[in-house]
Protein backbone atom coordinates (compact mmCIF):
# COMPACT_ATOMS: atom_id res chain seq x y z
CA UNK A 1 0.00 0.00 0.00
CA UNK A 2 1.34 3.42 -1.52
CA UNK A 3 0.12 6.53 -0.89
CA UNK A 4 1.86 7.97 -3.71
CA UNK A 5 -0.92 7.91 -6.33
CA UNK A 6 -3.52 9.41 -4.21
CA UNK A 7 -0.65 12.77 -3.19
CA UNK A 8 0.48 12.69 -6.72
CA UNK A 9 -3.36 13.82 -7.93
CA UNK A 10 -4.85 16.86 -8.63
CA UNK A 11 -5.86 19.03 -5.47
CA UNK A 12 -9.45 18.16 -4.98
CA UNK A 13 -8.54 14.52 -5.20
CA UNK A 14 -6.53 13.77 -1.75
CA UNK A 15 -8.73 16.65 -0.28
CA UNK A 16 -11.89 14.54 -1.23
CA UNK A 17 -10.11 11.02 -0.32
CA UNK A 18 -9.15 12.38 2.56
CA UNK A 19 -12.12 13.94 4.00
CA UNK A 20 -14.29 10.82 3.12
CA UNK A 21 -11.90 8.47 5.05
CA UNK A 22 -12.39 10.79 8.33
CA UNK A 23 -16.11 11.16 7.41
CA UNK A 24 -16.12 7.30 7.71
CA UNK A 25 -14.50 6.78 10.56
CA UNK A 26 -16.27 9.41 12.76
CA UNK A 27 -19.61 7.96 11.23
CA UNK A 28 -18.44 4.36 12.62
CA UNK A 29 -17.81 6.08 16.10
CA UNK A 30 -21.31 7.91 15.45
CA UNK A 31 -23.02 4.62 15.19
CA UNK A 32 -21.33 2.96 18.25
CA UNK A 33 -21.55 6.12 20.75
CA UNK A 34 -24.40 7.19 22.53
CA UNK A 35 -26.79 9.86 21.13
CA UNK A 36 -28.38 13.04 22.08
CA UNK A 37 -24.68 14.01 23.94
CA UNK A 38 -22.70 16.52 23.55
CA UNK A 39 -19.88 15.00 22.16
CA UNK A 40 -22.72 13.16 19.67
CA UNK A 41 -23.47 16.95 18.71
CA UNK A 42 -19.85 17.87 18.00
CA UNK A 43 -18.76 14.95 16.32
CA UNK A 44 -22.04 15.10 14.01
CA UNK A 45 -21.23 18.40 13.53
CA UNK A 46 -17.09 17.79 12.53
CA UNK A 47 -19.29 14.46 9.94
CA UNK A 48 -21.44 17.22 8.17
CA UNK A 49 -18.63 20.00 7.62
CA UNK A 50 -16.14 16.72 6.22
CA UNK A 51 -19.31 15.27 4.51
CA UNK A 52 -19.77 19.02 2.66
CA UNK A 53 -15.71 18.62 1.60
CA UNK A 54 -16.05 15.10 0.47
CA UNK A 55 -19.55 17.00 -1.76
CA UNK A 56 -17.84 19.89 -2.71
CA UNK A 57 -14.40 18.50 -3.30
CA UNK A 58 -16.49 15.60 -6.17
CA UNK A 59 -17.24 18.84 -8.40
CA UNK A 60 -13.60 18.81 -9.22
CA UNK A 61 -13.04 15.30 -10.02
CA UNK A 62 -14.07 13.96 -13.52
CA UNK A 63 -13.22 10.23 -13.96
CA UNK A 64 -16.24 9.05 -15.18
CA UNK A 65 -18.16 11.45 -17.68
CA UNK A 66 -21.54 10.59 -18.48
CA UNK A 67 -23.02 13.78 -19.51
CA UNK A 68 -20.23 16.48 -20.33
CA UNK A 69 -17.51 16.50 -17.43
CA UNK A 70 -20.02 15.31 -15.20
CA UNK A 71 -21.07 11.62 -13.97
CA UNK A 72 -22.45 9.78 -11.20
CA UNK A 73 -20.76 11.01 -8.50
CA UNK A 74 -21.97 14.75 -8.99
CA UNK A 75 -25.79 13.42 -8.74
CA UNK A 76 -24.69 11.50 -5.71
CA UNK A 77 -22.95 15.33 -4.33
CA UNK A 78 -26.08 17.29 -5.08
CA UNK A 79 -28.49 14.64 -3.29
CA UNK A 80 -25.61 14.84 -0.05
CA UNK A 81 -25.66 18.97 -0.04
CA UNK A 82 -29.33 19.36 -0.57
CA UNK A 83 -30.58 16.16 2.17
CA UNK A 84 -27.34 16.89 4.90
CA UNK A 85 -29.55 19.97 6.34
CA UNK A 86 -32.45 18.37 6.03
CA UNK A 87 -31.46 15.74 8.16
CA UNK A 88 -29.65 18.55 10.95
CA UNK A 89 -32.45 20.13 11.31
CA UNK A 90 -34.64 16.95 11.90
CA UNK A 91 -32.17 16.33 14.71
CA UNK A 92 -32.82 20.13 15.87
CA UNK A 93 -36.26 19.76 15.73
CA UNK A 94 -36.37 16.09 17.66
CA UNK A 95 -37.38 14.33 14.80
CA UNK A 96 -34.89 11.61 15.76
CA UNK A 97 -36.58 8.74 13.87
CA UNK A 98 -36.15 10.64 10.52
CA UNK A 99 -32.39 12.03 11.33
CA UNK A 100 -30.95 8.25 12.08
CA UNK A 101 -32.89 7.33 8.54
CA UNK A 102 -31.23 10.13 7.23
CA UNK A 103 -28.04 10.05 8.25
CA UNK A 104 -27.54 6.02 7.93
CA UNK A 105 -28.73 6.85 4.47
CA UNK A 106 -26.38 9.47 3.44
CA UNK A 107 -23.04 6.98 5.37
CA UNK A 108 -24.18 3.89 3.28
CA UNK A 109 -24.54 5.66 0.44
CA UNK A 110 -22.32 8.28 0.13
CA UNK A 111 -19.19 6.83 1.85
CA UNK A 112 -19.79 2.76 1.54
CA UNK A 113 -21.02 2.57 -1.59
CA UNK A 114 -19.59 5.32 -3.29
CA UNK A 115 -16.39 4.91 -1.73
CA UNK A 116 -16.44 0.18 -2.80
CA UNK A 117 -16.48 1.95 -6.51
CA UNK A 118 -13.20 4.15 -5.88
CA UNK A 119 -11.89 0.21 -5.66
CA UNK A 120 -11.93 -0.61 -9.05
CA UNK A 121 -9.07 -1.28 -11.84
CA UNK A 122 -7.67 1.68 -13.16
CA UNK A 123 -9.08 4.20 -10.28
CA UNK A 124 -6.27 5.95 -7.82
CA UNK A 125 -7.54 4.40 -4.75
CA UNK A 126 -6.96 0.82 -5.93
CA UNK A 127 -3.44 1.99 -6.89
CA UNK A 128 -3.15 2.72 -3.45
CA UNK A 129 -4.63 -0.13 -1.79
CA UNK A 130 -3.67 -3.16 -4.55
CA UNK A 131 -0.41 -1.28 -5.92
CA UNK A 132 -1.53 -1.82 -9.17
Amino acid sequence: MSLAPLLEAAPAIPLHAFAAMAAFVLGLVQFAAPKGTLPHRTVGWIWVALMVVVATSSFWIHGIRLVGSFGPIHLLSIFTLVVLPVAVWRAHTHRVTDHRRIMIFIFTGALVVAGVFTLVPGRIMHRVIFGS
